[in-house]
């Protein structure tokens, strides 16, 4: 029997997974018995590869786990995530008929002998990898009782999750951080309220030796972009500024003289940073860039927030870019080939293309962004 007698050791264990993140394969079982559900699992999810990686789970066979890692992740019905902390059931993510024709439902959630899932995004201070719970309900759908038992847990297991976080946090030494930074291939330049450069990667220096989409002048960092020099000095004049450009999540775009496509991204620092043994700087913020990579797809949420596609519009664009054209798409999400075209149609009015070709190549134009 599930009832809240059962609450509060449940939530103590939770707490205890939050300080000993070892603890969270007995906490997954736990929740799974609260809730009543037939299997459950805590993992993360890429937005932009869909690639998904299970860390803790209970009630489901380990091949299972392997094949969402492998390729079920991909068509999953969390192509666009719920909001933080809200539950959904599958019903309320998809259409429900076409879903259980897909390839998700017909070679994942059949075999295992299950129809529907209560879903929850717990950690979302990684956006770009958000982290998540599913409890899959077995053969009856997820009823109001189902989530009522859940909604009373995700407020322990979030917090626990920031916990693990700010512990790994403070256990990370300022020398292996700098290492970290240095081996990272985006460009991290560290900035007063000025823009003047206080610091620097390993890949932000080689992007300074190269003189082509940054440069330091007279102390101060410029970009090759007149356009983005305003919009970085206005949001640098003060820390706030830096913090509400971070917030609308705005991309700044830059083509180099040689037509190499960046993308720039701000992030605020509540911190100042001590130079040498005496001078400390005020750095109101960090500028992190990377050139946009034509080698890997691109997916997600940045996609669909650009050209306001729907989720079936996304759920058929992104089959277009994985799987093929019509007919293949069709077949993988469940749906006639005359709702794939629709759809399709929709997408290409949407972005401005009229080739599934085109679809191909913008998708990866959006690939590798850095999402703060």
């Amino acid at each position: 029997m599930h009832g809240p007698r059962k609450l509060p050791e449940l939530v103590e264990s939770i707490y205890d997974a939050g300080l000993d993140p070892s603890l969270w394969d007995n906490v997954v079982t736990g929740i799974r018995d609260f809730v009543g559900g037939q299997a459950c699992g805590l993992f993360s999810k890429d937005s932009i590869s869909k690639f998904g990686v299970t860390h803790y789970y209970c009630g489901a066979d380990p091949h299972y786990i392997q094949l969402y890692s492998e390729t079920h992740s991909k068509f999953d019905p969390l192509t666009v995530l719920p909001p933080h902390g809200r539950i959904v059931s599958i019903p309320e993510l998809v259409n429900f008929e076409e879903y259980r024709r897909g390839r998700f439902y017909q070679e994942w959630m059949r075999p295992q002998g299950c129809s529907d899932a209560a879903n929850v995004v717990l950690d979302k201070s990684n956006a770009s990898c958000p982290v998540m719970m599913t409890v899959l309900s077995g053969r009856r759908m997820v009823d109001p009782a189902m989530k009522h038992r859940l909604s009373l847990i995700v407020p322990h297991a979030s917090r626990a999750l920031l916990i693990n976080r700010a512990i790994d946090s403070k256990l990370t030494l300022a020398t292996a951080l700098a290492d970290v930074l240095d081996n990272l291939a985006s460009g991290i330049f560290l900035l007063d309220a000025a823009c003047r450069l206080v610091h620097a990667n390993s890949a932000g220096h080689a992007l300074l030796a190269a003189d082509d989409v940054v440069r330091a002048v007279a102390g101060q960092l410029v970009t090759c972009s007149p356009e983005a020099n305003q919009t970085l000095r206005e949001a640098f004049a003060t820390r706030n500024d830096v913090t509400r450009l971070a917030a609308r999540d705005r991309a700044i775009p830059l083509l180099s003289p040689t037509g190499e496509r960046y993308v720039a991204h701000v992030l605020p620092l509540s911190s100042v940073l001590r130079n040498g043994s005496e001078q400390v700087v005020d750095t109101v913020g960090a500028l992190l860039l990377r050139k946009v990579s034509l080698g890997g797809q691109s997916y997600g949420e940045l996609i669909a927030r650009t050209f306001d596609l729907t989720p079936a519009e996304l759920r058929v664009f992104l089959s277009i870019v994985e799987v093929g054209g019509v007919p293949e798409t069709a077949a993988a999400l469940g749906i006639a080939e005359t709702t794939a075209k629709t759809h399709l149609h929709r997408v290409f009015a949407k972005t401005g293309v009229s080739r599934q070709a085109d679809l191909v190549k913008l998708a990866a134009g959006f690939s590798n962004p850095l999402v703060h």
